[in-house]
């Protein structure tokens, strides 16, 4: 395996979760008796250029033609998309003479802002599902994947961007180099990237494991992220923190025939990273241990329940949960079902646990005893979204990055974290 930015030979194994089928890769009834695929899920990190990586044993083809994730289930990442694009708008000075591109724009749940905001714009979305939706809420958007012959074709078409957006598909592509180039070709020579990328300093100082999936197949630093685009020929000026998914990085990219120099955040961020030790190899050796605990307090948590007769049910049914799932071995004996917002999930399995899948509304017509929240990055949505979970004196259960009760006896979790 070589390193996918630099091409050398030099990977360091940082933590080995198994093999586990691909997460999106939900069951139907009918394959529960079938032989089910699995992959190595092993996260690397290069001596050379420092990116966190895992080897790309499945292609983006193979999950994101058909897909299972629709944004707009997520109120909040609505909101956020919301106000991320009034903030563009108003800071690029964006309006009926602009014209945006969104790269992965699922449902259009970003882009139906920007169209009601009259600026002209496109997604490119490869789910042929997802795409229909998007159109369906009056979206412009072209169902393929971004290349460098597509990108040339729509600033043939429509012209160069003067703002694409790239959120949350930047760690989806394997191909670092051809896709950097392929974003620098839809760019005007004066415009601006803008990139949404999970944080690998969260990954790694707070032990976010689950964001480890196949689907995922490097993991960012602002270090690499700059060094990445640097390839492509663009310069990131500006970065920001932003809560989303865990902890995220935005960044703010341009050509690098702009000269523009980087803000004073961008070089905070750097130097946040560099003093937990991820300009260097050995920070990143310390997620073995904070993921091995993670798994030995929740499995202690669940036994516990099983041994007292506390029913427990999971909430969501999200990518990052199944990885949860499998390398922990949950299964129904511990979590008899989960549920989730997207009916295109209702009545499928896990990948790999089998766990079925159910409406929302089971919980409240079911009433058990702890409700597991698998996407524990949306606390604050969720915890008021199940509020009424206390109405039979249930328990709201977080697991990560530590295991935490938001409503109910926060003591129960807490004996186990003893």
């Amino acid at each position: 395996m070589l390193c996918r930015l630099c091409g050398l030979n030099r990977l360091v194994s940082v933590l080995d979760l198994g093999a586990t089928p691909p997460c999106e890769r939900f069951l139907g009834a009918d394959e529960l008796d079938a032989p089910e695929p699995t992959f190595p899920l092993h996260l690397r990190v290069c001596e050379e250029c420092l990116l966190l990586q895992i080897p790309a044993l499945i292609t983006p083809e193979d999950t994101f033609t058909e897909y299972a994730y629709f944004s707009s289930y997520s109120d909040s990442w609505v909101q956020h998309a919301k106000t991320f694009v009034a903030d563009a708008a108003a800071r690029l000075d964006l309006g009926s003479d602009s014209f945006v591109v969104e790269v992965a724009s699922n449902d259009g749940y970003l882009l139906q802002h920007v169209v009601a905001a009259g600026i002209p714009c496109l997604g490119i979305e490869p789910s042929h599902n997802v795409g229909a939706a998007a159109r369906g809420r009056g979206v412009p958007t072209r169902t393929a994947f971004l290349d460098e012959e597509l990108a040339r074709a729509v600033v043939g078409e429509r012209g160069a961007a003067d703002l694409v957006v790239a959120n949350n598909v930047y760690a989806h592509i394997p191909d670092i180099a051809g896709f950097g180039r392929a974003l620098r070709t839809l760019l005007a020579d004066d415009g601006w990237l803008s990139i949404e990328v999970h944080h690998a300093y969260n990954l790694v100082t707070l032990g976010q494991f689950d964001t480890v999936y196949h689907e995922h197949f490097q993991y960012y630093t602002l270090l690499t992220a700059t060094r990445a685009l640097a390839a492509a020929g663009l310069r990131v000026v500006d970065a920001e923190l932003i809560p989303t998914h865990g902890g995220s990085l935005r960044l703010w990219a341009r050509p690098d025939c702009v000269d523009a120099e980087p803000t004073s955040r961008f070089f905070d961020i750097l130097d946040s990273e560099q003093q937990a030790g991820l300009h260097d190899v050995g920070g990143y050796l310390g997620l073995r241990a904070r993921t091995e605990a993670v798994r030995h307090q929740l499995l202690s948590f669940l036994l516990d329940c099983k041994a007292s007769n506390r029913r427990v049910v999971g909430y969501g049914a999200p990518g990052k949960g199944n990885t949860l799932l499998n390398y922990c071995g949950i299964r129904s004996d511990l979590l008899e079902y989960t549920v989730d917002r997207n009916p295109y999930k209702h009545g499928r399995f896990t990948p790999g646990t089998r766990i079925p899948i159910r409406e929302p509304e089971a919980i409240a017509e079911d009433r058990p005893d702890v409700v597991l929240v698998l996407p524990w990055n949306l606390e604050a949505e969720l915890t008021a979204q199940l509020s009424y979970v206390t109405d039979w004196g249930g328990q709201l259960v977080y697991p990560l990055p530590t295991l935490r009760t938001a409503l109910g006896k926060p003591e129960v979790v807490g004996s186990q974290a003893r």
